[in-house]
């Protein structure tokens, strides 16, 4: 990715995380779960977090923000988020953040419940966690399933919707220009269907505080403080 696409994107996150909140308070220790190439945690060390530890479980996405990384105070750890805890110390940050859809990827519900008491246990007192997930609690029917995802000369990929009682599984169909033909590949895998109101009645009954629960382009975002 060349740089002026990076800043691009650093850009828009920054502006997305100030105004869930992150742009206020101390700014000592921030943690992005579910870094990935790290857009966001690029995004918070600019706006002037000293500390910020960037969680994945890809080792190629951590090399690709490794490479980009200059002297930003970003340190990057390769582990589950779930196990974010064992990197901090209880009480100690200032924000937390689960962006783009990492959420629904989790397993159960269970493990969603987890992770908002284990971010307000890791939180100091007026610390936030903001997070973006993929509104799936609709379920869509018949030739709605079906959704285009991405086409170009080489590539067309389409995926159908099945639903569960909790999970939404997604089955990717790629079809793939190999010289003059075309291969076809596909795979699946479950989501989590999480409800926005659902969220942050959970958020609140945990003692956090909901600042902002609205939609952020195709996702919606939740910014709770702990009090």
């Amino acid at each position: 990715m060349s740089g002026l696409t990076l800043n691009a994107k650093i850009d828009e996150q920054k502006l997305l995380l100030a105004e869930a909140g992150l742009d206020d308070g101390p700014k000592d220790i921030a943690v992005d779960l579910g870094c990935g190439p790290g857009y966001q945690s690029f995004a918070l060390a600019r706006l002037g977090y000293k500390t910020v530890i960037a969680v994945d479980a890809s080792n190629a996405l951590l090399a690709e923000l490794e490479a980009a990384r200059a002297d930003e105070p970003i340190r990057t750890v390769l582990a589950d988020l779930r196990n974010f805890p064992t990197c901090v110390e209880s009480g100690s940050v200032n924000a937390i953040i689960c962006m783009g859809d990492t959420l629904t990827h989790l397993d159960e519900r269970s493990d969603v419940t987890k992770l908002y008491r284990d971010a307000y246990a890791a939180l100091a007192p007026g610390g936030r966690f903001v997070l973006t997930f993929r509104d799936l609690s609709h379920e869509r029917e018949g030739l709605d399933r079906f959704l285009p995802v991405r086409a170009d000369e080489r590539r067309i990929m389409t995926c159908f919707l099945e639903y569960e009682a909790d999970h939404v599984v997604v089955n990717d169909l790629i079809h793939v220009r190999d010289g003059e033909g075309w291969t076809f590949e596909k795979s699946r895998y479950r989501k989590l269907r999480l409800a926005p109101a659902e969220q942050a009645a959970e958020l609140e009954r945990i003692g956090f505080t909901v600042d902002c629960d609205r939609q952020a382009g195709g996702l919606h975002m939740i910014s709770a403080r702990k009090p």
